[in-house]
């Protein structure tokens, strides 16, 4: 299922992982809050105006400049949350490929062949007469056949 990513596409997604991780650290959120008083006291000792103006327009770059930091560690635990609970899931259920655990990391083109082979199994699935039935990646195709096997026999 793996493929050979090239260098620079490997390089790519760490740079994008690390990205994200640390845009979202307390370290970073910090370091963040830090820069207004700092904008703030060195504006004063620059000798530039005290004005009403001078507060108000770094107030409104800082609020939003602030949230992107919040949310992006917000969305990191939560994102976390869900893959942990996903692969607990995975990992519990009897015939689940154990494949799926830590999907996330994969490349792309590896979740684009794993994203084919579930629309695959989607369509064997419009053709039977149960709607319940699913299939791990392993067993799709074995117990497509063996369920076809059986409703010719009946």
């Amino acid at each position: 299922m793996r493929r050979a990513q090239s260098t620079f596409e490997q390089r790519c997604q760490q740079f994008a992982t690390a990205a994200t991780t640390w845009s979202g650290s307390t370290a970073v959120q910090l370091a963040a809050l830090s820069v207004f008083p700092l904008w703030l006291i060195s504006g004063m000792f620059a000798g530039l105006e005290k004005s009403w103006h001078l507060v108000f327009e770094p107030l409104t770059s800082f609020v939003p400049f602030l949230m992107v930091f919040l949310i992006q560690r917000s969305q990191n635990k939560d994102s976390m949350a869900v893959h942990l609970k996903l692969n607990e899931l995975v990992a519990a259920v009897e015939g689940a490929s154990n494949r799926l655990i830590d999907v996330e990391d994969l490349s792309e083109e590896d979740l684009k062949t794993i994203h084919e082979h579930y629309q695959r199994l989607a369509d064997l699935a419009k053709n039977e007469m149960e709607l319940g039935k699913s299939h791990s990646i392993e067993e799709a195709r074995q117990r497509h056949s063996l369920k076809l096997e059986a409703q010719r026999r009946s």
